[in-house]
């Protein structure tokens, strides 16, 4: 299969809400490049023009955007470039296929990502590493919105989760974080979910933390869900945001009755832990 990328260029008042219908209408994340310009994915070029045609309705009149193939690569070992071991306090996230002597005194999450995000590589995933290794507490229960290859889930359980569910609405990446939750030995504790985040947080709860490592206006738009699902005092982890967001997203975060505790940044991506009273 060639995939096609779909480049949209919006006014920036406009962008927010744009990149939001795009996320809802492909389920696949959106890049927002330094000139401004959206890029998302579609499955082919039928797929691409479709979702072109579709914006364009939902716009009132023509937008500007176009298609175009991507490279054909086999992802089944392209993902494994560039991946290596890395260490977050007392937890270190390595690929299946490094070996070496592990840290006796660390606790280790061992993961293929495959073509899921989540490898430990990308500054929001490392972001919300350090506040999880900081904010678990033994017998916690966790919520992991967007779980990717189930990264974060799977390191809760390893820090001593009593139980951890993943949420993500691609049934590829359930089945990866199922494939890394059994590398782990923690399918007893971790259990992921393909589904609506905000329906199935609602479900849920109530929860000691819950991660939510997605989009800025995903995580805004997930916050009502998030709060009522969290015990009382507990805590949110927010990641999957720019630096440059983190002022955009403080006042939603008051707004639904979080008070933040700490806040880290890494290679430009900011990640925000709050508790709810």
């Amino acid at each position: 299969m060639t995939w096609w990328a779909v480049d949209v260029r919006t006014p920036a008042e406009h962008r927010e809400r744009t990149s939001a219908w795009l996320v809802a209408h492909t389920g696949h994340t959106v890049e927002e490049r330094n000139d401004g310009t959206l890029v998302t994915f579609a499955e082919d070029e039928p797929a691409a023009t479709a979702l072109i045609a579709a914006l364009s309705a939902a716009e009132g009149g023509p937008v500007d955007a176009q298609s175009r193939p991507l490279e054909s690569v086999d992802w089944s070992i392209r993902w494994r470039e560039g991946l290596g071991s890395r260490r977050f306090g007392r937890l270190i996230v390595m690929p299946s296929w490094i070996t070496g002597d592990a840290d006796p005194d660390a606790t280790t999450v061992v993961l293929d990502p495959e073509n899921a995000f989540g490898s430990g590589e990308h500054g929001s995933t490392r972001a919300a590493l350090v506040l999880l290794e900081r904010y678990l507490h033994a017998g916690d229960r966790v919520l992991d919105l967007g779980s990717g290859s189930g990264i974060l889930a799977i390191a809760a359980a390893k820090l001593g989760a009593a139980r951890a569910i993943g949420i993500d609405n691609d049934a590829e990446a359930t089945v990866v974080g199922q494939r890394n939750a059994e590398r782990n030995e923690v399918r007893g504790v971790v259990e992921f979910l393909d589904g609506d985040a905000a329906d199935l947080t609602r479900l849920l709860g109530p929860a000691d933390l819950v991660l939510s490592n997605i989009l800025r206006t995903v995580n805004v738009a997930l916050l009502p869900a998030i709060g009522p699902a969290l015990r009382p005092g507990g805590l949110g982890i927010f990641s999957g945001m720019e630096v440059a967001e983190s002022d955009l997203f403080r006042p939603a975060l008051a707004g639904a009755g979080f008070e933040i505790q700490e806040e880290t940044a890494d290679a430009g991506w900011w990640a925000v832990a709050a508790a709810h009273p």
